[in-house]
């Protein structure tokens, strides 16, 4: 599955999500911050934290990260805590997010086998964008080494031609005077 389809397969279990609670008000007042923060098991619920990560500023996810790290870790916090590592508002880690969701993958708990598909999902986007991540590193060092040599065949382009302004002018070729056509 390439990176845009899976990123298109999470915004659209994400919107399905966002009808979800518009339809049933009455609970919704009963869900507040403490839910957030407890142990529901369910994808829904993972989704649902995954859009209020969306509306958090820097220093909140920074936060969230720490009051996550607080939590034992069962399935549902360690999918929360990779979807704050993979925050790219936050400060982003990959390897350690891909570690905790390949974790969960392999886990056979009730809790974490209801979690697989948007483990999976999370997993192989963080791993297309770790992917990503160093091939724009690449680029970037062969752009550095491609300047670079830009510059030095510049200096030598400088060098001849301030060698060939110093070289004696040539007088001008004279023909033989038998020579006239």
């Amino acid at each position: 599955m390439s990176a845009r389809a899976a990123m298109i397969a999470l915004h659209l279990l994400v919107a399905g999500c966002a009808v979800a609670p518009a339809a049933a008000p009455p609970s919704a007042p009963a869900a507040g911050p403490s839910a957030a923060a407890g142990d529901d098991a369910g994808p829904l619920s993972a989704l649902a934290y995954y859009q209020t990560l969306q509306r958090m500023t820097p220093v909140q996810i920074a936060r969230e990260s720490k009051a996550l790290a607080a939590l034992p870790a069962t399935p549902n916090t360690q999918v929360r805590i990779a979807m704050v590592l993979g925050h790219p508002r936050g400060q982003p880690d990959l390897a350690r997010g891909l570690t905790l969701l390949e974790a969960v993958l392999k886990s056979t708990d009730p809790g974490a086998v209801g979690l697989h598909p948007l483990a999976r999902l999370l997993a192989d986007n963080y791993g297309e964008r770790h992917k990503l991540d160093g091939q724009l590193d690449k680029q970037g060092q062969q752009l550095k080494d491609s300047q670079r040599k830009v510059i030095e065949l510049q200096e030598k382009i400088d060098d001849l031609a301030d060698i060939e302004r110093t070289l004696p002018q040539r007088p001008p070729a004279t023909r033989p005077a038998g020579a006239a056509r």
